[in-house]
């Protein structure tokens, strides 16, 4: 069994780990899933035109020389993308150590312990057999689960929706619902499947149910409903400008039907499964890709929190990073993740929040709501 190097430290002998086991030795925090919990796009603070040094400020992973994105995914970079922003690095003092065991790609097949239909990815174990090292090595109080999306294919419905406004002229939000409603009951029964591989884990392991808490959290939408873009679909200003290339059409359909529709099944499987349910659908409202709320990074505009994008855009060309970093939240969008984590898990384990932003805030600004 291939264990990520964060594993593999923590056995190592980490501080502490002779005297772990559930409810005594130090504490951790982990998070399992897909690319919108292992921190992909965690290099970018906001987004800008400029291809050159670092980027008006927003690359993170500019040495002042070259790129060098270990800077930011450390030995991960190239593969499962774990940044150092990523939700559970940013969520504070939870526990005493946190780990990160979510990676870029990963379906629920990849969460799955290997003796369950559980299946190996990009040269790590699936994910519940590591988490079981790390239940063994250290008292694990959360564990913050996002998967599903690309079960359902994310990566395809946006590459799908901007072909369709970059070469077809045409809508992608017919073919794309149904494609959606085809697959999201198995999605979720995966979902499902999931929670109950971790319980598993954890009862091997010696723990209670009530020992820890699991965080099933929905998905953000990084694109804003079509009123709400700075730039007109009558142009292209969407594609070279923006990096947005969808029409209000599909974008809303993305924001206010597909987003909802998911975070709802979801919030279905937290209930059915007795875990806390984190709804992070309005997440990024005002601060998506080409939000007419957010500006683009420049010369003159800083990368900030308080003004900047908190997704990543399309880079059709890989001018600057990866072309799967794209619609992911940012450096910015992971801290204010991380914000939410920690504020749901200060309240009841068995009450389900969904997390918003303060306009003109950085993640300090970040509150719940009761899950609607």
């Amino acid at each position: 069994m291939v264990l990520p190097l964060a594993v593999s430290a923590l056995l190592a002998g980490g501080a502490g780990t002779s005297a772990a086991s559930p409810g005594t030795g130090p504490t951790a925090v982990v998070s399992m899933g897909d690319s919108y919990i292992s921190g992909e796009a965690g290099r970018w603070k906001g987004n800008s035109l400029t291809n050159t040094g670092s980027r008006n400020g927003t690359d993170r992973a500019w040495t002042g020389s070259t790129y060098d994105p270990a800077k930011v995914y450390g030995t991960t970079a190239g593969g499962c993308h774990r940044s150092d922003s990523a939700e559970v690095r940013s969520a504070g003092a939870i526990a005493d150590v946190a780990v990160n065991l979510a990676c870029s790609g990963a379906t629920s097949d990849h969460v799955f312990r290997s003796s369950n239909g559980g299946v190996a990815f990009k040269g790590e174990a699936p994910q519940a057999d590591q988490l079981a090292a790390v239940a063994a090595s250290h008292n694990v109080k959360v564990i913050a689960l996002s998967i599903g999306g690309n079960d359902l294919g994310f990566a395809d419905i946006i590459k799908k929706c901007a072909l369709d406004f970059t070469l077809w002229y045409s809508y992608c939000y017919d073919d794309q619902q149904y494609a959606v409603d085809q697959k999201i009951d198995g999605v979720m029964a995966k979902v499902g499947k999931s929670v109950d591989e971790i319980r598993a884990v954890m009862r091997s392991a010696g723990y209670a149910d009530s020992a820890y808490r699991i965080v099933l959290q929905s998905y953000p939408s990084p694109i804003p409903r079509g009123a709400e873009n700075r730039y007109t679909q009558s142009d292209w200003s969407r594609l070279s400008t923006g990096g947005c290339p969808f029409w209000n059409r599909d974008s809303d359909w993305a924001r206010d039907s597909l987003v909802p529709q998911i975070a709802s099944r979801i919030k279905g499987v937290a209930a059915a499964k007795g875990v806390q349910f984190l709804d992070l659908r309005d997440m990024l409202q005002g601060r998506e890709v080409c939000a007419k709320a957010s500006k683009q990074v420049t010369s003159t505009v800083p990368a900030s929190a308080q003004t900047s994008e908190w997704a990543r855009w399309i880079d059709n060309n890989e001018s600057q990073g990866l072309i799967q970093e794209s619609m992911h939240p940012n450096y910015f969008g992971q801290l204010a993740a991380g914000r939410c984590l920690s504020l749901a898990v200060a309240q009841s384990a068995t009450a389900g929040f969904s997390c918003k932003n303060t306009a003109g805030a950085d993640e300090s600004g970040m509150y719940l709501t009761p899950a609607s």
